[in-house]
């Protein structure tokens, strides 16, 4: 079992590179999540990371010039693996995939037992590369190109660096990158009240939903309008996607917000507004918005547990 705080150095030797190397940890948590959509499986690679620089002998360690650029290099490349084993994980997974979803950083909790409160810095920055609708884009994406646009659009390394962690040529990455981006056609959220509009939105959702209004929630949703839900086999969900303005709106009047046990708040979920359901102080899902102007496009809602372990409830404060 990995220590819930990343790697100790061996005992009984001062490591002069340990503040270095720590100073990586949050760079590549951002990384391996991006790359992967799991929260739980960055931290995985992160460990593994880590573990590898370790077992190295200090004349190893000592040998390479920049041990953050190194640990760059394994965390990608064990992504990279991870991505090509993922299509045939997928395959076996019950109902629809969506990708684990983050709270903010001052309201994260660890999902380790007796971990409590992590420090922020040890967790991902939340910004436009983590919105769901994000997320949900590089998931149709190969591992190559996620790899190369990740590493290039957002963490803003050269070609011939991606290339080199890759291995291919810097031509072939950024060839990559390109088919990339193309597959990125929905427009990216406008700054300035754009954050408020949303708001706005999901809060009128939530409204209409626990008054069971359905004619308030159609009216809230775009007309091709899609809710995707993801049980993962363990808790009861949509196996596809529900479509239609109408058959999304009846699919929520069906399962009330304002059922017995039940409370929605409202909670920023991978940087934007969003909805967490919980019953008896337990969060049960997970909810995420794609808003376009003053309608709902799509709707993602988590109800894994497996993937809610970040969203563990304590007591809430007045």
């Amino acid at each position: 079992m990995t220590h819930p705080s990343g790697p100790e150095p061996r005992p009984g030797r001062t490591d002069p590179l340990l503040s270095a190397i720590m100073s990586e940890r949050r760079q590549l948590t951002n990384l391996a999540y991006r790359l992967l959509g799991s929260l739980a499986d960055a931290e995985d690679v992160v460990q593994e990371t880590y573990a590898r620089w370790y077992a190295m002998s200090p004349q190893q360690q000592e040998a390479i010039g920049s041990p953050g650029a190194w640990l760059t290099t394994v965390a990608s490349r064990i992504c990279l693996d991870l991505l090509g084993s993922a299509r045939a994980r997928r395959e076996r997974y019950v109902g629809e995939w969506i990708p684990e979803p983050l709270p903010d950083r001052t309201e994260w909790i660890s999902g380790r037992p007796g971990a409590g409160i992590v420090d922020p810095a040890d967790r991902v920055t939340l910004d436009e590369s983590v919105t769901m609708a994000f997320l949900v884009v590089l998931e149709a994406m190969t591992p190559a190109e996620r790899v190369a646009f990740i590493l290039h659009d957002v963490f803003r390394y050269s070609f011939p660096e991606v290339a080199e962690i890759v291995g291919r040529s810097p031509a072939a990455c950024r060839q990559l990158a390109s088919s990339a981006r193309r597959r990125l056609r929905a427009p990216q959220p406008d700054s300035g009240t754009t954050t408020a509009r949303h708001a706005d939105v999901v809060r009128a959702f939530k409204q209409a939903w626990e008054a069971n209004d359905i004619d308030a929630l159609i009216g809230l949703l775009a007309p091709d309008a899609t809710a995707t839900g993801d049980g993962g086999g363990l808790v009861t969900a949509a196996l596809h996607p529900v479509e239609g303005a109408e058959q999304v709106a009846r699919f929520f009047a069906d399962r009330p917000g304002a059922a017995p046990g039940m409370t929605l708040v409202e909670r920023t979920v991978n940087g934007q507004p969003g909805l967490v359901a919980e019953r008896d102080g337990v969060t049960v899902s997970v909810m995420a918005f794609d808003v376009t102007g003053d309608r709902i496009h799509h709707i993602w809602a988590v109800l894994n547990p497996e993937k809610l372990r970040a969203w563990a409830t304590g007591p809430r404060t007045p």
